[in-house]
């Protein structure tokens, strides 16, 4: 699996989002507390981009007519038929035993480490022999 910069960590505010794009796909990372998560900006349901929901709280009815909310800006709501989904794992509260949205692996590295790498060129043998450059691969 490779990894991706893809924003520096106060680019992206508590509670709000960025959606990028990698290796072809729309991911959406969503800070949440101090702590980064990525969902793929694709609804389960009907391919609706999910990532551009609105993010809310969860609203739990233990008995009709009571309800509170709980996780405030833990979940994100598809604008198109406002199934929510917990941000942190992808899980749908509308199907939660069969729908789920793919959820990505999100890190906060040092600059230093980024730049450092584990990151190496791959290289390749130069030779000169009798006036020509032969590269060995």
């Amino acid at each position: 699996m490779s990894r991706h910069v893809v924003a520096r960590a106060d680019e992206i505010p508590t509670g709000s989002r960025k959606i990028v794009t990698v290796k072809g796909r729309e991911i959406g990372i969503f800070r949440v507390g101090e702590t980064f998560y990525g969902l793929i900006n694709r609804c389960p349901h009907q391919g609706a981009p999910l990532c551009r929901g609105e993010i809310v709280s969860r609203l739990v009815a233990p008995v009709p007519g009571e309800y509170r909310l709980t996780r405030p800006g833990e979940m994100i709501r598809c604008p198109w038929h406002c199934w929510e989904f917990d941000i942190r794992t992808g899980q749908s509260l509308c199907d939660p035993n069969s729908v789920q949205a793919r959820a990505f692996n999100v890190a906060v590295e040092p600059g230093k480490a980024v730049v450092e790498g584990p990151f190496v060129a791959e290289s390749v043998q130069v030779a000169v022999e009798e006036n020509y450059v032969v590269v060995t691969v």
